[in-house]
């Protein structure tokens, strides 16, 4: 099963900011260069990052390469349907349930509690990033190695 993730800034923020070699945002970022998940984004949601990076004084030296390889690398959902059953009491939060959503996400990773309150209402999981990890390492441990000229 291939993971499609959304990432909530506060995730980004985490991993950009953390200094330890241990710290799980980090290893998110390193887990998606591998190719363990998909990370889905929306033009509103790479807005955000940029917006709140550079708030908390990110330099644009730092951000700029992000947001490229992201473009690049991660995959762009276009928003195309609008609605959804419940919302978060954050209004910045609807970007990332509409991104999952539009984008077939199998997760949206957060440490907002305004979010993690509505897992169980969407088809995708709403969880932490160390959980998340957890799940990537259980689906890798479930998955049979197939070779390549089969």
């Amino acid at each position: 099963m291939t993971f499609r993730a959304v990432i909530d800034t506060n995730v980004v923020i985490a991993g950009l900011r953390s200094t330890s070699e241990e710290s799980p945002n980090r290893e998110l970022q390193a887990r998606w260069d591998r190719g363990s998940y998909i990370w889905l984004h929306s033009r509103d949601i790479l807005s955000e990052y940029a917006e709140k990076l550079l708030e908390l004084g990110i330099s644009p030296e730092r951000i700029q390469p992000f947001l490229a390889r992201l473009i690049v690398a991660g995959e762009n959902v276009f928003i195309a349907f609008f609605h959804e059953r419940f919302y978060p009491d954050d209004p910045d939060d609807i970007a990332f349930l509409l991104c999952a959503t539009n984008g077939n996400a199998t997760h949206l990773v957060t440490y907002d509690a305004h979010l993690t309150t509505l897992d169980g209402l969407f088809e995708f999981q709403i969880l932490g990033p160390r959980k998340f990890l957890e799940a990537l390492d259980k689906s890798a441990e479930t998955t049979p190695d197939v070779p390549e000229n089969e």
